[in-house]
């Protein structure tokens, strides 16, 4: 028999212990019963004898206050051991890990900023990634930011921690120019980041706005449909009556300033049919119209993946055991129900 998590066995340092406690509560307890009880048998003017009967009745029977500490202690044992999980007949096991690669595109111009969704689109986008993080079990994972030049800011990785920073620090300053070149986005991803592997195993998460600006994007998206690739493009903002875009600063008066074209306040709006466009041009492609409104990620992101081959990562080997766990938790139930049953008193016939 082995024990699949012995640093509970620490825990045994606590039985000497308690049965130290309990041995000493047990002589204060029959000290200050003898104590109260002479000194009450006094103050009545009880006889010798009556007084010694008394105190024979009233004291806690020794005999008695061993066999409930014993309980106890054993007890305490028992759910130590069962915490430790006992097992026996161990079995190896090899366990498969699979997983996909998937390159996030985050749309980070101006626009993005706009806030028909709350806090702006951008905030919402990460919003979303983070919880496409959660879900991501096994998956490699890289961000690339872009506008209108483009950046990859976390390789592929299953150091979603490390994802999570890079993605907390993207801001419309993260690149070098403005603008929305979401065909340049797809160039990079295929010609940086999947360079080499197998393609069948290889999705790109496009988060945008869209309003691209002659990047030949679904030009783009059919290169990568050729390769195999999967796109899921998803469409953040107002589709109808768009949004005013937050300028790089307020004005002195504390009022927001919006950025404008020949006098007039620029409004974006979603450009959902070029993003279904680029999503349909690539291999199982699919948009997601999210607008103003709100999806729930991680179980969109966990039925995509259920969707789509995935690739086996690797393979350990872990040994599985007959676990006695609920043998040694039940005798610890068992002992704290005998302790509460067994009385402390001395029977004395009527």
């Amino acid at each position: 028999m082995t024990f699949i998590e012995p640093f509970w066995l620490g825990g045994l340092w606590s039985v000497p212990v308690a049965a130290a406690l309990l041995v000493y509560a047990a002589w204060r307890q029959r000290v200050l019963l003898k104590r109260f009880l002479g000194s009450w048998i006094v103050s009545r003017g009880g006889q010798e004898s009556g007084g010694a009967t008394l105190q024979s009745k009233s004291i806690p029977s020794r005999a008695k206050q061993a066999v409930r500490g014993a309980l106890f202690v054993g007890a305490l044992v028992s759910l130590v051991l069962a915490l430790a999980r006992p097992g026996m007949n161990p079995t190896p096991q090899k366990v498969q890990r699979s997983g996909r690669d998937v390159v996030i595109l985050l749309d980070v111009s101006r626009s993005m900023m706009a806030r028909d969704l709350k806090p702006n689109r951008l905030e919402r986008a990460k919003i979303l990634i983070r919880d496409m993080l959660d879900a991501a079990r096994g998956d490699r994972v890289g961000i690339i930011a872009f506008a209108g030049s483009t950046v990859v800011r976390c390789p592929l990785t299953t150091d979603y921690s490390f994802a999570r920073l890079s993605l907390d620090n993207l801001s419309p300053d993260a690149v070098a120019r403005g603008g929305t070149f979401i065909g340049d986005a797809i160039r990079v991803a295929l010609d940086q980041v999947f360079t080499d592997g197998d393609d069948r195993f290889r999705d790109i998460v496009l988060m945008t706005d869209g309003d691209d600006q002659e990047s030949k994007p679904v030009e783009a998206a059919k290169v990568a449909g050729a390769r195999g690739i999967r796109i899921i493009a998803i469409g953040l903002g107002s589709e109808l009556e768009g949004a005013m875009v937050p300028a790089d600063a307020g004005t002195t008066t504390g009022k927001p300033e919006y950025i404008t074209y020949e006098g007039n306040t620029v409004r974006s709006k979603l450009d959902s049919g070029s993003l279904r466009s680029i999503a349909e041009a690539s291999k199982d492609g699919v948009f997601l119209n999210v607008g103003t409104g709100n999806i729930q990620m991680d179980k969109v992101y966990r039925t995509l993946a259920e969707r789509a081959e995935r690739r086996e990562v690797d393979s350990t080997e872990r040994v599985k055991y007959d676990e006695l766990f609920q043998y040694a938790l039940g005798l610890s139930a068992a002992m704290l129900v005998m302790h509460s049953l067994v009385g402390q008193r001395r029977r004395h016939a009527m």
